[in-house]
């Protein structure tokens, strides 16, 4: 198992969009960016799409994961991420990513570290890597609560 510690922030330089990493890219690129329209280009706009994070609940289909992103890019908080300790393993059309992101939660100047495990699932539909399901959860009860009340 190749684990890779080097973070992934959205800033890296790609020339090609097919390998797994590019994804990866593309995904920290539009979040930390704030991106929405990005964001949707990563995400399989389908009712298969599915995310369970640290806002709560489990979301199905786009239309649902789409409120999410919104109410993240939109708030006064602001959020940013970046992915690390990861492993990817791939197939000819799926691949799993498993690790972690540490960012930071910014409300009124006031900065909290954040500390999240992760996955994300991506599928390839029409030549192209789409994220299809994300999973992220926070240890800290504390640090969750804080994020969830920045956010929600």
């Amino acid at each position: 198992m190749n684990i890779v510690t080097s973070p992934i922030t959205g800033q890296e330089k790609i020339t090609d969009n097919t390998p797994p990493y590019s994804a990866l890219v593309d995904f920290y690129l539009s979040f930390n960016s704030q991106n929405f329209d990005l964001m949707e280009q990563n995400w399989l706009q389908t009712a298969e799409a599915s995310m369970s994070n640290p806002l709560g609940g489990i979301k199905r289909g786009w239309d649902e994961i789409k409120e999410v992103y919104k109410k993240i890019f939109t708030g006064a908080a602001k959020v940013y991420v970046e992915f690390y300790d990861y492993s990817i393993y791939t197939t000819d059309n799926m691949f799993v990513a498993v690790g972690r992101e540490k960012g930071t939660l910014e409300i009124n100047s006031e900065i909290t570290e954040l500390f999240i495990r992760t996955s994300r699932v991506y599928c390839r539909y029409e030549n192209q890597w789409k994220q299809v399901h994300h999973h992220g959860s926070m240890d800290d009860p504390k640090l969750l609560a804080k994020y969830q009340a920045a956010l929600l």
